[in-house]
């Protein structure tokens, strides 16, 4: 092997591990903020609370791509319409609206076992994503420590068809995030992940204030609440590390790796929600949970070590579906 060869192989592997603790930052980002936006939608309602995160989060991302020199023109500006609706508005309403219908452990289940499930579902429909052996396993494992890590958390539920219904938003919501990830790669790949954040931030917000007003009702009380230090806490995690330091970080990861591996922060998220919930307020972790964090480590481990072969997918997939 030549020198320039195992240079460059050596600068793939960089490259790689760069990634892989680009990964882990943002995994941990997006599981430390459970607590703090828990607490915040103890004093304001969850729809107002996302309404008020992301239009502070657009005004960040324009400062930002103001400061660096970025133009805001994107290409297919209909694309990135589409996939700010579903990434930012419908996800948010219908995730919040059925986390109020449905028990908390199951809810979280849905959500985070179905983002595998549907990223590779969606991306092997427009040709993005190899359904190998190797991430079916994956997720199997993964879907497994996410029942036993929330299996203490399932509570009952005595309105029975309310908590399906919760559980079906729950469910469209996911179908949603992960529909709009797929269809931004083309978009990222041509665009600063910065400038990408703000136009789905801020198109995003557009969608969900009549949709905050529907269905929570406007109070101006709630502005005066912004000085609690439940919602500073919660606005100050989830504006600057969630979306101004994690969303680019997801951008970035998706354009280079796929919408599949960088969707595998729903299995390391939750471990690290349970682990700060452990270290700061006082929630134990039984055995069944630890159990679950490993499985589901073990099974993110997995997915990652290997990236699955595009030409293996692309033998069997429809001519139409090739990019």
């Amino acid at each position: 092997m030549s020198d320039a060869s195992l240079g460059g192989e050596a600068d793939r592997r960089r490259a790689n591990s760069s990634r892989i603790v680009a990964f882990l930052l943002m995994a941990f980002i997006w599981g430390a903020g459970w607590l703090p936006t828990k607490l915040a939608m103890e004093v304001l309602p969850p729809i107002f609370f996302a309404c008020l995160r992301f239009t502070m989060a657009a005004l960040g991302f324009l400062v930002f791509a103001r400061l660096r020199g970025f133009s805001l023109r994107v290409e297919r500006p209909g694309r990135v319409l589409a996939a700010s609706l579903l990434i930012t508005t419908a996800c948010y309403a219908l995730v919040f609206w059925g986390l109020a219908q449905a028990p908390s452990g199951l809810a979280a289940v849905v959500n985070l076992g179905l983002m595998p499930i549907f990223l590779i579902g969606i991306g092997a429909a427009y040709g993005q994503e190899p359904i190998t052996p190797l991430r079916v396993a994956a997720i199997i494992f993964g879907l497994a420590g996410l029942a036993l890590l929330f299996s203490g958390r399932f509570g009952a539920s005595g309105e029975g068809a309310k908590a399906v219904f919760g559980l079906a938003a729950v469910a469209l919501g996911t179908l949603a995030y992960a529909w709009g990830t797929v269809i931004s790669r083309p978009i990222v790949r041509a665009t600063p992940p910065v400038v990408l954040a703000f136009w789905q931030s801020c198109l995003g917000t557009l969608g969900l204030i009549p949709i905050s007003l529907a269905v929570e009702g406007w109070d101006p009380g709630r502005f005066a609440a912004l000085s609690d230090p439940r919602v500073l806490r919660g606005l100050a995690v989830m504006v600057g590390g969630g979306s101004l330091i994690a969303l680019p970080i997801f951008l970035m990861l998706l354009r280079d790796w796929g919408a599949f591996r960088a969707g595998l922060y729903a299995f390391v998220s939750p471990v690290i929600a349970v682990l700060i919930g452990y270290a700061f307020a006082a929630e134990r972790i039984d055995m069944a949970e630890a159990v679950g964090m490993a499985v589901t480590l073990a099974a993110t481990a997995l997915a990652l070590g290997k990236p699955g072969r595009t030409a293996t997918w692309e033998r069997w997939a429809p001519r139409g579906t090739r990019r």
